[in-house]
């Protein structure tokens, strides 16, 4: 057994909020209480570390990162500028060191970003004309392609748009190269995939960019590639963080037919729920919305599932134990997911089955008529603080008055909903210190957009934001009886502070970096 003492320990268990000491043997906390009390097993410890005062939270929690994505975007070019042209410079010197007909890759864009507004292929064509250009956009949901990837996928003015997606047309009908949602896939189709040794690979290396951070455990979202990394990984003993692994919805029948579940695996990987999408995303104004976009006039994004459809596929994933998970980011979309989860928990009651752990992804906007139903529902709130900083301005462009429910933690948590925040990495940073300051303050690091904050009524404070990271999270996983808290009987996950959150300026949150990270009884440098 190994004592830590003399340290500010932030329990998150309501039982004990404060300690002084935590008692832990092998993978578990044993007891936690004052200094008096642990150090009474003087005679059984194998050691005993004062911790000087530092302070000592729970793991912390993402509960949405795209892990393949962050892992394998850490290899690509950043195009998260603020400029078009510093972006096309970026390619520029990247092409520079690839060899002609090789895949250029990057990630980050955002046109609202920019003065000029979305790139062009011509634009890539020049800066890159020997090679085939394909940068992601920031939300994910649009792609930046030359012209010579649009030769791969052998799109023209004649290709008509896939089923969930759009491909950008000049005046002439020419491609212009943004593609939207998936007529994405027609070019990544393209790109050769890298196998899963190389995604397990980037996967390890990223995995210590996020213990550094204080991140212990993730709710994946990426595909089944992804989770054959993470079993490599798992089974050579060199997955140091806790995985709830989401399967996508395009393998719906597949999970039920090996009869997976929710639940179902270890304290390191275990399978979460299934993933569909209900609409796009805020960035290139694909969101499903009620009303038009604020100066589109017809354009009220893509509504990719309606709620028949979702409330059939949560009905066949609930009926085999399989939780449903729906991104849902405009309020058409989230109305619809509503409404579906409705009907879903009525085949619950009806088949006399569990109710289980549904989660809406994101909740960006919502209208003032739903904002109560996730709570009445049971419905879990998995929403990323980031995104509002990060987002804000564009709201305002886009969805006006509207903003007022965006990003809406207070309208949930007053609601009685629960919260479990994540990041959505690599859409946004993973730095969950970030994400807090995000959540207490609504203000960007440079205190825009007001000393009070962006839709200030929404803010939470920092017990509350914290629980998002921690309780909730492992909730949301269906792991509370085993982490988010430092408590008898848990996971011995911690992160070790040299200053206590709760006493720091609240913009020194942004600041924050564990001193160090434990992951089963083990401190990680």
């Amino acid at each position: 057994m190994q004592a830590f003492y003399n340290a500010n320990i932030i329990t998150q268990d309501h039982l004990l909020p404060r300690a002084q000491a935590v008692l832990i043997s092998h993978d578990r906390i044993l007891a936690v209480g004052d200094n008096q009390s642990i150090l009474s097993h003087i005679g059984e410890l194998s050691s005993a570390q004062d911790l000087s005062g530092n302070t000592i939270l729970p793991g912390l929690i993402d509960a949405h990162i795209h892990l393949q994505l962050f892992a394998l975007g850490l290899q690509k070019v950043d195009c998260e500028t603020t400029s078009k042209d510093r972006c096309l410079q970026r390619v520029t010197e990247r092409a520079a060191n690839l060899p002609p007909g090789e895949w250029l890759l990057g990630h980050g864009w955002n046109q609202n970003d920019w003065d000029a507004g979305f790139g062009t292929a011509a634009e890539l064509d020049r800066v890159a004309p020997h090679n085939p250009v394909y940068l992601t956009a920031k939300s994910l949901h649009a792609g930046w392609v030359n012209s010579l990837a649009l030769r791969r996928a052998s799109i023209s003015s004649l290709t008509p748009d896939p089923p969930g997606g759009r491909i950008g047309h000049l005046s002439n009908g020419e491609p212009d190269g943004i593609l939207y949602e998936s007529a994405m896939e027609l070019v990544a189709h393209q790109i050769p995939e890298p196998s899963v040794e190389q995604i397990a690979a980037a996967i390890d290396n990223a995995q210590s960019i996020l213990l550094q951070y204080g991140i212990t455990g993730v709710h994946d979202f990426d595909r089944s590639k992804c989770f054959q990394a993470l079993q490599l990984l798992h089974e050579s003993g060199g997955l140091g963080l806790r995985v709830v692994k989401s399967i996508p919805l395009e393998d719906l029948s597949h999970a039920i037919a090996l009869g997976l579940q929710s639940g179902f695996g270890d304290d390191y990987l275990r399978i979460g729920g299934i993933k569909a999408f209900s609409d796009g995303a805020l960035g290139p104004r694909t969101a499903a919305m009620l009303q038009p976009y604020d100066g589109e006039p017809e354009n009220r994004g893509m509504l990719l599932l309606d709620r028949e459809e979702l409330a059939e596929i949560g009905r066949q994933a609930a009926g085999h134990g399989l939780s449903l998970v729906v991104h849902a980011i405009g309020d058409r979309a989230n109305h619809e997911v509503l409404a579906a989860f409705t009907q879903i928990r009525e085949f619950e009651r009806e088949k006399d089955l569990k109710p289980l752990r549904h989660r809406i992804e994101h909740v960006q906007l919502i209208h003032s008529e739903d904002a109560h139903r996730l709570a009445e529902l049971k419905i879990i709130a998995s929403m990323q603080p980031i995104h509002a900083t990060s987002d804000m301005l564009m709201a305002d462009r886009y969805w006006g008055k509207r903003s007022g429910l965006a990003y809406a933690w207070r309208t949930q948590l007053n609601q009685g909903a629960i919260l479990a925040f994540g990041s959505d990495a690599p859409v946004e940073s993973p730095n969950p210190f970030w994400g807090l300051h995000a959540a207490v303050t609504r203000q960007r690091a440079d205190k825009t957009p007001s000393p009070d904050g962006w839709y200030p009524e929404q803010k939470i404070d920092l017990s509350e934001a914290l629980h998002a990271y921690t309780t909730g999270a492992a909730y949301a996983g269906g792991q509370e009886a085993k982490l988010g808290k430092i408590a008898p009987g848990y996971l011995a996950d911690l992160i070790m502070l040299d200053k206590d959150p709760f006493i720091v300026e609240l913009n020194e949150l942004r600041d924050l970096r564990p001193v160090s990270t434990m992951v089963s009884g083990r401190w990680i440098p």
